[in-house]
């Protein structure tokens, strides 16, 4: 009985995470489906062939995929020290750093969009990549530290000290002790950085001002419209990203894992 329970419970939550895809799968490949239909009237391709050749939707996809890998890049360059010094070191008025990285987490969005408008104007960088990349990294940062800190609470530097006594060089021994052994916490601080990026919608519209087009952008602007099979569509194609990421990024980890414990 409580296998069967279980089952149940299992299916049900599969199928309230799956449910939504399946609707905007519907919508997209469909036409002509009007309440109280139960199915769709005719099945069609032409809305997703129409939106994967609209040179906005491949421009969009473009520049949301290389506006979220730079920040997941500059994140981690600039959230790894700060990680290991509050990882790795206990000193007076670490508590107020904690709550000065985590800021941005609590204010409201559109107070720190609007305030970085007003002074990305004045210094030239507003509707540009760079200023909305410098405005992505804002919210991206904080989960980066975390996710690293909490890596480098449970890291050993002595290991770092073996390899520098045996002879290797600080970038070796960064290199080949420091990030193996940190290589899963990298790989999901960057994909906390690349999801949260990807999914940026007011600071991209405040920051970017109509000239820094993303998914996000165009997808926001569609809902306005009502057409529910575009709608679902540039839905899908938003979808789709992160999905691949989380899979790669699954992928890489098992494979990290299955090497450690060969070695072993």
């Amino acid at each position: 009985m409580r296998t069967i329970l279980a089952y149940s419970l299992r299916f049900i939550l599969y199928l309230i995470l799956i449910a939504p895809i399946l609707l905007f799968i519907t919508y997209a490949f469909s036409t002509r489906w009007f309440f109280p239909q139960t199915f769709p009237v005719e099945w069609t391709a032409s809305t997703v062939q129409r939106a994967i050749q609209d040179s906005r939707t491949f421009s969009s996809i473009t520049q949301g995929l290389m506006i979220s890998m730079l920040v997941s890049i500059f994140s981690l360059l600039l959230g790894f020290p700060a990680a290991r010094v509050l990882g790795l070191r206990k000193f007076r008025g670490r508590q107020l750093i904690w709550l000065l990285f985590f800021l941005p987490t609590v204010v409201p969005p559109l107070a720190i969009g609007m305030g970085l408008n007003i002074l990305f104007l004045r210094i030239g960088l507003a509707g540009t990549v760079t200023g909305v990349v410098l405005a992505h990294i804002i919210p991206t940062l904080p989960y980066t530290i975390f996710t690293l800190s909490s890596a480098f609470a449970r890291y050993d530097e002595n290991y770092e000290f073996q390899a520098l006594a045996l002879g290797a060089s600080p970038l070796q021994s960064f290199l080949k002790v420091t990030l193996r052994m940190l290589l899963p916490s990298l790989v999901v601080a960057a994909l906390f950085a690349f999801l949260i990026s990807w999914s940026q919608y007011l600071l991209t519209l405040l920051i970017g001002g109509g000239q820094v087009i993303t998914l996000p952008i165009l997808l926001f602007a569609a809902a306005s419209g009502g057409n529910p099979a575009t709608i679902a569509t540039l839905s899908l194609l938003f979808i789709a990203p992160p999905v691949l990421v989380i899979v790669a990024t699954a992928r890489q980890l098992n494979q990290h894992g299955a090497g450690i414990r060969e070695q072993y």
